[in-house]
């Protein structure tokens, strides 16, 4: 099982993004944000038109083309990538789901199109993921009364806002009048809205800038209200992590395949690539990246088999566990790869370093494995037939 192949346009924002990320990552890595330049580039792209449908003037890519598409930018670099992964999967899963109300999903197909970088901001510091439930502590007030209101003031603070500097609108959830939770369209650029660095000295993703953003009374003219969940939400977030750090444990092996051509021990007088324990972890990290990534690709098949958005039961746990394999696999992958090349792994000559920090920020986004594999467990147990 492989992924779906990309359609000429598709492939060539694919490569446009991978080369601004290679050019650009140095540079946010060392000032622990995403710099102008980066930002600049990764808008100019075109990326932000992958996952918008073709009627809305995007370029119409499913679920397993996304997770292709993920996977290759994710393995230039996570923290760039993941930026353009939280713009991926909100609009994927807007338009999939028919989530948001007509009047949004025209605004953020319009922000795709003209290259406009988003993100939902959900997390807070005393709610944690919104995956686990909770009021946010972010409201929303009307100035009138109710959803009918032509404007709404968001005030509150949201933590891991990847790529905050870098973005020019978000999706900010927030808790209503009425105790519920809705979803606000906030120009952050706009008035009443801060990015405060909180995210220097992180340990991994370090050129995401995934600041803190806080709002004061910042003006939403655009809103959905409180709605039951859809699964597509779930399917493409989870897939967006899954591709991107499958990336970063193929960008390891690459580097270890490299390096192991290169070093020539004079005790050896040939390279380290001759040696059977390097090829066993070779072998061992190679088999446990091929495992991952054809789950997430017969993952993201079944769920793109059903282009109405109502798959079977078993799909989106099955998507979960892909995620908790393929950031598994990039631990892995990254930890043995340092382990094979050995003290030359330290040095900022190779990239594996960061590689490996970078890797276990993938154990951190929901699903977290306990939950991913138990879903999976269930729904495999309730299935009539073994899937």
């Amino acid at each position: 099982m492989t992924f779906p192949e990309f359609t000429a346009e598709q492939a060539q924002v694919v490569a446009r993004a991978v080369r601004a990320i290679q050019e650009h990552a140095p540079e946010c890595e060392a000032a622990q944000d995403v710099t102008p330049g980066a930002a600049l580039a990764l808008s100019n792209s075109g990326y932000t038109r992958l996952t918008v449908p073709t009627d809305a003037g995007g370029l119409g890519a499913g679920l397993g083309v996304f997770a292709r598409a993920q996977a290759e930018v994710g393995r230039a670099d996570a923290s760039l990538a993941l930026i353009l992964a939280m713009h991926g999967h909100v609009t994927g899963a807007a338009f999939q789901g028919r989530s948001l109300p007509p009047h949004l999903l025209d605004a953020v197909a319009g922000a795709g199109v003209r290259g406009e970088l988003l993100n939902a901001l959900a997390s807070e510091p005393e709610l944690g993921s919104p995956s686990r439930g909770g009021l946010p502590r972010t409201v929303a007030t009307p100035d009138g009364s109710g959803f009918e209101s032509g404007l709404w003031f968001v005030t509150g603070r949201k933590t891991w806002s990847t790529g905050a500097r870098a973005l020019r609108w978000a999706l900010v959830s927030a808790a209503t009048p009425d105790g519920r939770v809705g979803r606000y369209w906030v120009d952050l650029r706009g008035e009443g809205v801060r990015v405060e660095p909180t995210w220097e000295g992180a340990l991994a993703l370090r050129g995401s800038g995934s600041h803190d953003v806080v709002f004061d009374r910042a003006p939403a003219a655009l809103q959905a209200p409180p709605a039951a969940s859809h699964p597509a939400g779930s399917a493409w977030f989870w897939t967006a992590v899954a591709a991107t750090y499958l990336g970063v444990g193929e960008a390891a092996l690459d580097a270890l395949r490299r390096y192991a051509h290169e070093r020539v021990p004079t005790a050896l007088g040939a390279p380290i690539a001759t040696l059977p324990r390097v090829q066993e972890t070779v072998g061992r990290i190679g088999a446990q990246l091929l495992s991952a990534r054809t789950l997430l690709a017969h993952a993201t098949a079944t769920w793109d088999a059903h282009p109405d958005g109502q798959p079977g039961a078993g799909t989106v746990p099955l998507i979960g566990a892909a995620k908790a394999v393929c950031t598994n696999a990039a631990v892995d992958a990254t930890d043995l790869a340092m382990r094979a090349a050995g003290g030359g792994a330290l040095t900022a000559a190779l990239p594996l370093g960061k590689l490996l920090r970078d890797a276990r920020a993938g154990l951190t986004h929901p699903p977290g494995e306990d939950a991913a594999l138990t879903a999976y467990g269930a729904a495999l147990l309730d299935a009539p037939d073994r899937a």
